[in-house]
């Protein structure tokens, strides 16, 4: 069957000539990724003038965003499967990020096998009901559903996706099994002290809180509007599929060759989740190999396009679309 027809199982099957790693290519995008990170964070601490230092701050949070996104490769067994370095180093980032390696690989593996399942699609990621379903809940419920999904949650992720979500919710709900948690906040607040102590103030906010802060930000972004767009589809259990998730429920997230370099090409996201173990420097070659993905359901990083994802409230199956609040009002 010709790339330009394959769909379904036929695509999926096909993908996994891409899902080969590249060990050198995997070590070279990941080591010069933390050179930079270092050089960057250095550049932050060290006391210049502001007009170098937030320059500094600003690549370090989009250089945390893009090694975020080799972590998120690691974690799938995508890349550095059974390598003693790269679980060293991985670990200590996944701490350093407020992402415990063990919360963050359970929570995202139940997104893979449940995405845009109306039933079970709100572990790992957020929460999307029906129409029918929010209207039945109290006005109490409704702000607490709407309050997740809000464009001030989702800026603030820092605070609610990570510090909360990933590691006081997943501790005290189940201390042992997720004991990384605690080892992430006690490390988090370990590193602003020392910096506070050793070099002030200002080298802790523009080296460690604000790229923290925006790098949590952007990543909570990515993740809502790659999943959350106006022509996302949602199904029950009856009529989910893998592929069809993959392909009608994961963006193309158009990007500029540097945005896609910044966020490890996961604006590919509907490749990813068609086959979750091609590498993230081999997604684009996937991409430009069969049609099936050049025809995906996009957004981008345009104003508009954010501002349409962010109003995107409920799904009614009855219209087959992604609500607006104003159009569920009406």
């Amino acid at each position: 069957m010709a790339a330009s027809t394959l769909q379904g199982k036929e695509l999926i099957v096909a993908t996994k000539a891409f899902a080969e790693e590249d060990r050198a290519k995997s070590w070279w995008y990941t080591l010069s990724t933390v050179a930079l990170l270092l050089g960057s964070f250095a550049g932050a601490v060290t006391p210049w003038s502001l007009a170098i230092r937030i320059p500094c701050s600003l690549l370090t949070s989009l250089l945390l965003l893009r090694l975020f996104t080799i972590y998120h490769d690691y974690l799938h067994h995508t890349i550095f499967k059974d390598s003693l370095p790269a679980r060293i180093l991985f670990t200590f980032f996944g701490l350093y990020t407020l992402n415990p390696p063990s919360i963050w690989k359970r929570s995202h593996d139940h997104h893979h096998k449940h995405n845009s399942n109306l039933n079970t699609s709100s572990i790992g990621s957020f929460p999307i009901l029906t129409k029918d379903k929010f209207l039945a809940l109290s006005k109490r419920e409704q702000f607490k559903y709407l309050m997740v999904r809000h464009p001030i949650t989702i800026a603030a992720g820092y605070v609610f996706a990570f510090l909360w979500g990933m590691c006081l919710l997943s501790l005290t709900r189940n201390p042992s099994k997720h004991w990384d948690s605690a080892v992430a906040l006690v490390m988090h607040v370990a590193v602003g002290v020392t910096l506070v102590l050793t070099l002030g103030w200002t080298a802790m906010f523009l080296a460690f809180l604000l790229p923290a802060i925006i790098s949590s930000a952007m990543g909570s972004y990515l993740f809502y509007a790659q999943h959350n767009f106006p022509t996302a589809t949602f199904t029950d259990q009856q009529s989910w599929t893998y592929i069809g998730a993959a392909l009608q429920s994961s963006s193309y997230m158009q990007m500029s060759r540097v945005m896609h370099w910044f966020t490890g090409n996961i604006g590919y996201h509907h490749v990813h989740h068609t086959n979750a173990r091609i590498p993230f420097y081999r997604l684009p070659e996937a991409y430009a190999a069969f049609a099936a993905f050049q025809n995906a359901r996009t957004t981008s990083l345009s104003p508009r396009d954010i501002y349409a994802c962010l109003q995107m409230k409920v799904w009614d199956p009855k219209q087959n679309k992604m609500l607006t609040m104003k159009e569920l009002r009406g």
